[in-house]
């Protein structure tokens, strides 16, 4: 049996064309054209990643979004109509794994699905003994895929793990956004992207690292980000 995968969209052409692509690849589908009974199905647990549009009637996607977070940590990839730079941040500040701007290919859909459930995948997945880290109370292992702040446990993304693991085995060294976003993404950095930004943004909060000091994710402006 595949992955269960939802889609929350309002835009029925839409949902039933994604649908289409996602059961060729043998994924099982949940589909719904609002929020309200998306959620329902995600409270009843077994979704592996959910395809969320931000304009919807009952309960907009961003709204989605934070509940969803609230209790689950499984991929989120939202789809939008708007391009602005505004409506990205959002999704990713709230937790969103990655965005797709309509119209697309629904190829891409499909591709971008496999890449969020491969790095989940290795996310579940034990590592190596050694692959672990702790600095100043921040404890993150590989081994487990856990991350404890002064005992305390952590709840991140796949993506927010890679992120904090790439920084944290790296302390010490700047990582420049560039170097950061193709390590953890694996796609070819643009100037005018945010998706780190955001990232970052939630792991401190997540952290509770204020936002002028900052004690363990620290940024060089103009150069990156560091764990020292």
């Amino acid at each position: 049996m595949g992955e269960n995968i939802l889609i929350a969209d309002d835009e029925k052409e839409i949902a039933d064309l994604v649908e289409l692509y996602l059961k060729a690849e043998n994924y099982n589908v949940y589909k719904f054209y609002n929020g309200s009974d998306a959620f329902e199905c995600i409270k009843s647990g077994g979704i592996d990643l959910a395809l969320i549009d931000v304009m919807m009637p009952d309960i907009d996607g961003f709204s989605l979004l934070g509940k969803i977070r609230d209790k689950y940590l499984f991929p989120v990839i939202m789809l939008t109509a708007r391009v602005e730079d505004v409506d990205k941040i959002t999704g990713l500040t709230l937790g969103a794994d990655d965005y797709i701007t309509k119209p697309f290919n629904p190829l891409e859909v499909v591709a971008r699905v496999k890449t969020q459930l491969r790095r989940c995948n290795r996310y579940d997945k034990a590592g190596v003994s050694e692959n672990e880290a702790d600095i100043r109370g921040l404890y993150i292992s590989k081994e487990g895929h856990k991350c404890t702040l002064n005992g305390r446990e952590i709840q991140l993304t796949p993506i927010e793990f890679s992120i904090l693991w790439y920084l944290c085995s790296r302390q010490g060294r700047v990582v420049s956004s560039e170097e950061l976003f193709e390590a953890v993404w694996g796609e070819k950095y643009l100037d005018s992207n945010n998706t780190v930004m955001a990232h970052i943004a939630r792991l401190r909060e997540k952290l509770g690292e204020p936002a002028r000091k900052p004690r363990y994710i620290k940024t060089v402006w103009g150069v990156g980000y560091t764990v020292e």
